[in-house]
């Protein structure tokens, strides 16, 4: 990056110069140096005597002489070493020798010439023990024994002895470390790399420990940080991804036994960029790690294994995904419990709102909770011990989510703010892989105030590039943005959302923070300045132009010096080339940011700018200008990548690599894609830019062809595709097999041993040819050189061993070989001991092995062992327990040995992981179990197929056996017995495909057996099938079938009547070709297909029909049906004769009447009757075929039933009501239809036992409508009674009283009033207490009704009959008139009235007579009289027309008072009357 593109505040800064440092800094370090360079000499001297007296006497060059033993675990302090030493860690991927390494060990390496003549001694002496040894094979073995005993003695006080010398020519090398080449100090921008190196010699080797201001560098506490490597005398520290907290004083300090001596350089590491506080937008900065470490024990090793491992994961924007794994640590301490980082592209990751992470101390997770696109990449687990630390990675894919408009292109992703200040930030993106299928316009930015939920559009017109400066933002204040894509279809869904921002002077921030803006130095400057207010700015300084693209250009400047205690404000000018026309570009709004973006500038046109600075006391003068700037795009769209190459990787994914865009400038990185050849259709590959140019393309589809592009990703937007690539199919790339494992011994005799071992796990994507093994010596516990055992490849995996040595331990290794070459070895076996075995037992059988595995069995399967024992084999114990039960679970398969080298394994457990081993059987007993098979899970593989059996239509045998998931290579292998197929004469096999057969030639009892097929280069695809002479039965049965067809019948000949009384011959066939014939054959004679026999045959369904239209007598004989469709053939027969054949003839004809009945009106359904609920009678019928003009006559013995309304045929349904259907209504009915079609009638006889049914389901259904009895009290006593729809005398009517039943008496009577059924009980009693219940008898079945008369209901009931009673009484007693007055009496004046009415009441009533209310007295005018006590007389003896009036008869006794009126109206004769008036008239006047 050149000098011109770098802030003003890179390019001044103090220590920004093309030397690695300025002269005050080298002064100041040589200065320091030769201070502790005088302090080293004087601490050196003392060393050096103390040692000199102390050598003898010590073993160890560890700084630490002479001290006690390190305890890490003192009494006061828990975890806190009570003395210093720097341990020893081993890494994954990095080694380092320890510290605590031993001076013998040191030395050897490092002055092994000095000792050239004790090796060539010690060799010497190796070959005459060789041809001692040689000689010793002759003699007797204790002889030997003895003597090897004493020349190993020999040998141990020869090598003393030279140890002891060693060390005395030792003493006189010892010299203090000294630092031949110094490192030196550096200054490096962040994120670079940096590398000090020294050279350092003295003896013995010095150890070179690396310190970062005076505490010790642990490579381990920061893995990749920092790697420490020391070689060929040259030790270096290398800082990776150097970041503000590596700014440091370094020391390289070298110590041996003679002492300790440093050398110091510094680190001043520089920012570029960058806020202060917030690097989240480094894209390579490493993460400070959290993990707390413990020195302890450098032996101490903790081994870290991953189980259930996370793999290659693809999901989808929105989703949520969990990446995990279970991590043993072996030995598990509480104390130390490991770390768990999770990483992504070399960068750590930290709890957040989009990621979560979980550790249960067993099963790590990492879960995203909201997928996105910026979550695409290399994710890795690393687990960090006391001992170092295991990774492992996969790569997660996350696709793009459904556009919102179909057509849209992705979102863009990584959105960071680069540059903020008090009012402008500026928003960098990566444009999305995806375009919807059209070109991508431009790009929308959106902002949001932290806080709200409200986003503003920030650019009016889409922006192409990939950087866009926002300015407008209120200062104080933090944002955060997003960014959306726009293409011809509609606009992309918006990119997640960036970190937020503030809005504020990097100076302010700074302060907020608490971070210094500068490293320390190591001096101190201070500056005082005078009070400046009031005082105009000065000019702003190192303007220059940042960014220019043809949308805006970005001007940054420095603050001017003097600008008082108060803010300042900047206002931009520009100037159009070729003119001297300042403009000001914001008069109205001021700058307050030493930055600023211009918009709306003429694209290709060259500006000119300038700045001026302003406060309250008025405006400076404007900067220097800058140069002449074109708006026009710098960067530009780099050049499309070339020569891309597929390769193989898995089944599922390919390598694709690339040659990168040249020329490119500010790469962002590749996006790949991949078609289907032959599709048209591309996918994405990667939905973020990847770098490099090597990319690993997952979730192919096996076997498929395909092709790839890449293109390359800058800010200013993405390059043509690159020429499409060769179409490359999608399969595993061949590997040379993983190591064999699982190396035992199978016979020992004197001088050879037969080996066993596995096969590989992995065999590389071809079959294994062979294997190579290899064997050493052991020694007094040390190992000699390996030694091939074989030359030539062996394929069986049991293996002699010869010429070995008796009484000699061996260690054992061995290789597999396939196509793509040998393999590793496989780790070296356990020490055997080559010796004679004299078991009497047989020894372990061998290459144990299991297939076909089920969800509840498997097949098992080993070979014989080896050392068969003092007698032969004669069986097998095959045994089983849960992988991960004890040694005491163990249990037998078999109860008994069997002689067979294979056994099916039944009774396991779905889902349930067992190990299984056998162990041979002679007859001195049970030998040595085999080795244990890996463990296997009882569960049926996915899309398992069987073996299936087949005959043909020839009749030929065989066994077919499919499989869908074969890979390249993969063959079908079979065998009789879990042998190989030897005599090939039987059967003949035929494979095409995926698909595999054997066919039997001559099937026979030597084909009995079970024959299995097993599918190599696949995970355990096989199966099996059985067949024993049941079955071989069954099987030579089907072919002769098949040898010899017939056409299979369904059913066989058979007769039925059609509606017009045809007669229909059928069968039905189970398949019929079309080809297939037949023939109706009738009394030898065939019948053809003609007017009277009309004969169809549908060869799809196999039915084959006849039909006649009419049965005759000469149609009496035998029928039959003859078949034949190639060479099968059948008949059927049918014999029709006899009473047979006339009851058949006979039903055709009435089936034939029925026919024609049918064609005018006619009765679907006969007339019938049934019985409503309300008891009436319904008698109706169905009809059919009936138009307007159709009449309906009802009849009843012959007569006409009349009817004032016309039938409607409402649903074809005639009905005639009955109400209170009783005898009367016996009789026939009759009900007629007729029209010019035809008639048809009905006839129903209600007589008799019809008669009778209708009376007993009359009364089945008055006696359902009975209510619940009830109770009811009267004058007379207690009344039980029901009610009834409708009563009719067949109804029989039976009341019980406690089960008994009542006969009617004076005081208990039943009996039926209307539609009341009643029982009275007079004058009731205690004895009266009960259940009462109705019986209604309807001829048929009894349906009772009850109801409790006791306790409160015959209290209650009881006392309301005696409360009736006595108001009885009183109203038969009450004083009443009985009659004999009339209403109105008329008489005329002078007349006299005689009125006598009869009164009743006992006692005998008191009488009194009232006119108009008013009691009258009796006098000479009025005579009242009452004689007897029963006759009252009423006397006016002369009338007056005062007489008139209302009159009243009162009679009263105790049970109460009666009255009875009348009118008394006095009229006066008409001549008699005219003297009146005019009397009258006369007094008036």
């Amino acid at each position: 990056m050149s000098s011109l593109s770098l802030p003003f505040y890179q390019k001044h800064h103090r220590h920004y110069d093309r030397d690695y440092r300025n002269t005050q800094l080298s002064s100041t370090m040589q200065e320091y140096r030769q201070e502790e360079k005088r302090s080293t000499a004087t601490h050196s001297h003392r060393v050096r005597s103390k040692f000199s007296d102390e050598m003898l006497e010590t073993s160890s060059g560890s700084p630490q002489m002479k001290r006690a033993k390190q305890d890490y675990y003192s009494k006061g302090k828990e975890n806190e070493a009570v003395d210093y030493i720097v341990p020893v860690f081993r890494g994954c991927h990095e080694y380092f020798s320890g510290t605590t390494s031993s001076k013998d060990e040191r030395t050897k390496q490092s002055k092994s010439s000095h000792f050239a003549g004790e090796s060539h001694s010690a060799l010497s002496n190796t070959i005459e023990e060789h041809n001692i040894e040689k000689s010793a094979m002759h003699k007797s073995r204790k002889v030997a024994i003895r003597e090897s005993a004493e020349r190993i003695s020999l040998n141990k006080e020869i090598y003393d002895t030279q140890d002891f010398h060693k060390r005395l020519r030792e003493d006189s090398l010892l010299r203090l470390p000294e630092f031949i080449i110094k490192p030196r100090s550096h200054t490096v921008w962040e994120k670079q790399n940096v590398k000090l190196h020294c050279t350092v010699s003295g003896w013995p080797v010095p150890r070179v420990t690396w310190y970062k201001n005076n505490v010790s560098i642990n490579v381990h506490t920061d893995p990749g940080k920092y790697i420490i490597d020391s070689k060929y005398g040259v030790h270096s520290l290398e800082i990776n991804n150097c970041d503000f907290d590596d700014t440091a004083q370094y020391r390289a300090s070298a110590m041996n036994a003679k002492g300790e001596l440093s050398a110091f350089a510094s680190v001043v590491v520089k920012r570029f960029k960058a806020e202060h506080g917030d690097l989240s937008f480094h894209p390579g900065r490493i993460a400070p790690p959290s993990y707390d470490y413990f020195p302890g024990d450098p032996h101490m090793k903790f081994e870290v294994h991953f189980v259930d491992k996370f793999n290659v994961s693809i999901g989808k924007e929105g989703d949520t995904l969990s990446l995990g794994c279970t991590v043993i640590v072996h030995p598990n301490l509480k104390r130390f419990q490991p770390e768990i980082q999770w990483w992504r592209n070399g960068i750590q990751l930290l709890p957040s709102k989009w990621v979560e992470m979980h550790w249960s101390g067993e099963t790590a997770t990492l879960t995203f909770t909201h997928l996105n696109k910026e979550d695409e990449g290399l994710y890795t687990i690393r687990v960090l011990t006391k001992s170092g630390y295991e990774v492992h990675s996969a790569y997660v894919f996350v696709r793009d989510a459904d556009a919102e408009v179909a057509g849209a292109p992705g979102a863009p992703l990584d959105v960071y703010c680069l540059d903020a200040n008090k009012d402008y930030v500026i928003v960098t993106w990566k444009q999305p892989a995806v375009d919807g299928g059209s070109s991508i316009l431009g790009y929308f930015v959106d902002r949001c105030e932290v806080g709200t939920n409200h986003w503003v559009q920030c650019n009016d017109t889409p922006v192409k590039f990939a950087r866009f400066p926002v300015t407008g933002l209120v200062e104080g204040r933090s944002y955060i943005f997003r960014v959306r894509a726009v293409n011809n279809v509609g606009i992309s869904r918006p990119s997640r959302v960036s970190e937020p921002v503030a809005a504020l002077d990097p100076a302010d921030k700074a302060r907020l923070k608490g971070i210094p803006l500068a490293p320390w130095t190591g001096q101190i400057i201070v500056t005082e300045e005078e009070p400046a207010e009031g005082v105009v700015p000065g000019q702003p300084t190192e303007l220059a132009v940042t960014e220019a693209t043809r949308n805006y250009v970005v001007l940054s400047w420095k603050p001017p010096g003097q600008r008082g205690h108060e803010g300042i404000m900047y206002y931009v000018e520009k100037c159009v080339a070729g003119t001297e026309d300042w403009q000001r570009v914001n008069p109205e709004i001021p700058v307050k940011s030493p930055r600023f973006a211009l918009f709306d500038l003429a694209e290709g046109k060259s500006y000119r700018f300038r700045v001026r600075s302003a406060n309250s006391a008025g405006i400076s003068e404007p900067s220097e200008p800058t140069e002449f700037t074109e708006v026009t795009d710098k960067l530009d769209v780099p050049k499309a990548p070339s020569h891309v190459v597929p390769s193989r990787n898995t089944d599922t994914s390919m390598v694709v690599s690339w040659e990168e865009s040249k020329d490119a400038k500010e790469l962002v990185g590749y996006y790949i894609e991949a078609s289907i050849s032959g599709s048209g259709k591309w996918e994405p590959c990667n939905n973020k830019p990847v770098k490099g140019k090597r990319f690993i393309c997952h979730g192919l589809q096996t076997g498929q062809l395909y092709k790839f592009r890449v293109r390359a990703v800058n800010a200013a937007g993405l390059s043509q595709f690159s020429h499409e690539s060769e179409a490359l199919e999608v399969k595993a790339a061949l590997a040379a097999p993983a190591p064999p494992y699982g190396i035992s011994v199978l016979e020992s005799v004197r001088d050879s041993m037969v080996l066993g071992w596995k096969q590989p796990k992995f065999q590389g994507g071809a079959d294994i040819t062979g294997y190579f093994v290899d064997y050493r010596e052991i020694i007094d516990g040390i190992p000699g050189k390996w030694k091939e055992a074989n030359i030539k490849a062996i394929t069986e995996r049991a293996y002699r061993i010869h010429d070995l040595k008796e009484n000699m331990v061996y260690q054992f290794q061995v290789r597999a070989i396939n196509m793509a070459g040998v393999g590793l070895p496989s780790l070296p076996s356990e020490k055997f001991t080559c010796e004679e075995w004299t078991i009497a037992v047989p020894g372990p059988p061998h290459d144990v092995m299991y297939t076909e595995v089920r969800n509840n069995s498997l097949v098992l399967l080993w070979k014989a062992p080896i050392y068969s024992g003092r007698s032969e084999v004669t069986g097998y114990y095959a045994d089983v327990r849960e992988a991960d039960a004890d040694d005491e679970k163990w249990r037998s398969v078999n109860e008994k040995e069997i002689s067979k080298r294979y056994i099916k394994v039944q009774g396991l457990k779905e889902g349930v992981k067992y190990v299984f081993r056998v162990r041979a059987v002679n007859r001195a007993g049970v030998g040595k179990p085999s080795d244990l098979t890996e463990p296997v899970t009882a569960e049926t593989p996915p899309g398992t197929k069987e073996i299936a059996v087949n005959v043909d239509d020839d009749g030929v045998i065989s066994l077919t056996f499919e499989c869908a998931d074969m890979a390249e290579g993969s063959k079908f292998i079979w065998s009789k017995n879990y042998e190989d197929l030897i005599d090939s004469s039987r059967v003949t096999m035929e494979t095409k495909g995926g698909k595999t057969k054997i066919i039997f030639n001559d099937p026979g009892k030597d084909d009995l057996g079970i024959y299995s097929c097993v599918v190599t280069e696949t995970d355990g695809v096989s199966s099996s099938y059985a067949i024993d002479e049941a079955e071989l039965l069954r099987l030579l049965e089907l072919s002769h079938e098949h040898k010899f067809p017939v056409v299979p019948l369904k059913s066989e000949l058979a007769v039925e009547l059609l509606e017009k009384g045809q007669v229909r011959f059928w069968l039905e066939a189970e398949r019929l070709s079309p080809n297939g014939q037949c023939k109706f054959v009738f009394n030898d004679k065939e019948i053809k297909n003609d007017e009277k026999y009309k004969i169809k045959v549908d060869h799809k369904t196999g039915l084959v029909e006849m039909i006649m239209d009419k049965l005759e007598d000469i149609n009496e004989g035998t029928y039959t049906v003859q078949l034949q469709d190639g060479k099968a053939s059948n008949q059927s027969s049918l014999v029709l004769i006899g009473d047979v054949f006339k009851n058949l003839q006979k039903e055709a004809e009435f089936q034939r009447g029925e026919w024609l009945r049918k064609q005018g009106p006619h009765f679907v359904e006969y007339l019938k009757w049934e019985v409503n609920n309300d008891c009436s009678v319904l008698l109706k019928c169905k009809v059919a075929n009936i138009k307007k003009e159709t009449s309906i006559i009802w009849y009843k013995d012959d007569r006409e039933i009349m009817f004032d309304e016309k039938h409607d045929f409402k649903d074809g349904v005639c009905t005639l009501l009955v109400q209170q259907f009783s005898k009367k209504d016996a009789g026939v009915y009759e009900i007629v239809l007729k029209d010019d079609r035809g008639r048809d009638s009905s006839t129903l006889r209600l007589l008799e036992k019809a008669f009778g049914d209708v009376i007993s389901e009359v009364c089945r259904a008055a006696a359902q409508t009975a209510t619940d009895l009830k109770v009811q009290s009267t004058e007379h006593g207690i009344r039980i009674y029901s009610f009834v729809t409708y009563y009719l005398d067949e109804l029989k009517i039976i009341w019980y009283h406690k089960d008994t039943k009542l006969a009617s008496t004076d005081r208990v009577k039943s009996g039926v009033t209307g539609e009341q059924l009643w029982l009275q009980i007079n004058e009731p009693t205690e004895k009266d207490k009960g259940r009462y219940t109705l019986e209604l008898f309807d001829g048929k079945a009894g349906h009772k009704k009850s109801v409790e008369l006791s306790g409160t209901v015959f209290d209650e009931a009881f006392a309301e009959f005696q409360r009736l009673k006595q108001a009885a009484i009183a109203e038969k007693n009450r004083a009443r008139v009985i009659g004999g007055l009339p209403d109105v009496v008329t008489i005329q004046e002078g007349k006299s009235l005689n009125l006598t009415c009869n009164v009743w009441g006992e006692p005998v009533p008191t009488v009194s007579w009232l006119k108009n209310d008013r009691e009258l007295l009796g006098d000479a005018h009025l005579l009242l009289k009452f004689d007897s006590g029963k006759f009252a007389s009423f006397t006016i003896t002369d009338v007056r027309t005062t007489d008139s009036g209302k009159y009243s008869i009162l009679v009263k006794n105790k049970y109460g008072t009666e009255t009875g009126d009348f009118t008394v109206s006095v009229f006066i004769p008409e001549d008699e009357e005219v003297q009146v008036e005019q009397e009258k008239a006369a007094k008036k006047k």
